[in-house]
């Protein structure tokens, strides 16, 4: 079995660096070793490119930046699987690789702790304006007294309570704020948040996460209307996904006021990472989509492909997979 790792040296290192070993250590059932063919380029590839590269190879191991495009799967016939190093499947056309016969499978949710404890990083960051002062000490300033405003006694209002939603309210709860949470799919929250109407949320909220799942319906979901129902001068966090926001009225928000403070790990450009124009911003604190960049999570999600890649190699379908039913070539690979 060849297996086509598409991660660039810089997310290679990052995420799959460590279990590299891992998967090169997996074997056949007959103990021969299977294939790892590395990215042989210094950046991202693109589907022409990935096409070309991975010729052959019986699995792709895909970073998030790597697209599942329909013709992927109609011009690799000897691929059998097509396995995301992340949790998010939005650029992979999963109906053609089912009408292609490829299996597509995703990693396990292990980034909710990392990805919550950024959010209370940027909020922290927000509230005491630590990058400033840190900025300016390194170019030899000194920093101004600039005036914070203390956390506990606040009130948090998270817009979706699914796994990151839900071990964020614990920690905003701990440091003593209230939490206000509104997800019309949840009809109850635990003792560490109130369950609210979204205008009351917007209202009483000192700082929102807009939390909520990327689909066609909650696109843009902070736009202008939205924006003006929150308490002036209160703090916007999103850690979520970049489609959430509209970026043309955050930054319209900002410039007025109406919006105090703005922390972002994702956004519009390339790889889910903020937009330039609202990370430049003097009150947008701003990194480059690292949610998931810690070691605990980057080994877990890699070792996940691992697991997977062990599992089709004794014949099986693998945990976590989106479309089972659709795994023809798997299947017919491994008949006896």
């Amino acid at each position: 079995m060849r297996v086509f790792v598409t991660h660039n040296p810089e997310d290679l290192a990052a995420y799959y660096g460590r279990a590299l070993p891992e998967l090169r250590s997996l074997t056949e059932r007959d103990g021969t070793p299977i294939d790892v063919v590395l990215n042989p380029l210094e950046r991202d590839l693109t589907t022409p490119e990935l096409i070309e590269a991975a010729a052959g190879c019986a699995v792709i191991v895909a970073h998030r930046s790597t697209a599942g495009e329909a013709e992927l799967f109609t011009a690799l016939p000897d691929l059998l699987a097509f396995l995301r190093c992340a949790v998010d499947i939005s650029t992979i056309d999963v109906d053609a690789a089912s009408a292609a016969g490829v299996l597509v499978a995703r990693a396990d949710k292990s980034f909710v702790p990392s990805t919550a404890e950024l959010a209370l990083g940027l909020l922290l960051d927000c509230a005491r304006t630590i990058a400033a002062s840190t900025i300016d000490y390194r170019n030899g300033k000194q920093p101004p007294q600039r005036p914070g405003w203390q956390l506990a006694g606040q009130t948090a209002g998270i817009l979706g309570y699914g796994a990151i939603g839900s071990y964020l309210a614990g920690l905003l709860a701990g440091i003593g704020m209230r939490v206000l949470v509104h997800d019309p799919f949840v009809t109850e929250v635990g003792d560490a948040a109130e369950l609210v109407e979204r205008d009351q949320l917007l209202a009483e909220a000192d700082v929102v996460f807009p939390l909520a799942q990327a689909t066609p319906e909650t696109e843009n979901l902070v736009d202008a209307d939205f924006l003006a129902q929150m308490k002036a001068g209160a703090t916007l966090i999103n850690v979520s996904r970049g489609e959430l926001l509209d970026d043309d009225a955050v930054f319209a928000a900002l410039q007025s006021g109406q919006l105090g403070a703005l922390g972002l790990d994702v956004g519009r450009a390339a790889d889910q990472r903020p937009a330039p124009l609202l990370a430049a911003h003097p009150r947008c604190v701003a990194t480059p989509h690292l949610g998931g960049l810690t070691p605990q999570n980057a080994d877990a999600q890699a070792m996940s492909s691992v697991e997977q890649i062990g599992s089709m190699l004794a014949g099986e379908v693998p945990a976590r997979s989106v479309n089972a039913e659709s795994a023809m070539r798997l299947r017919d690979h491994f008949e006896p």
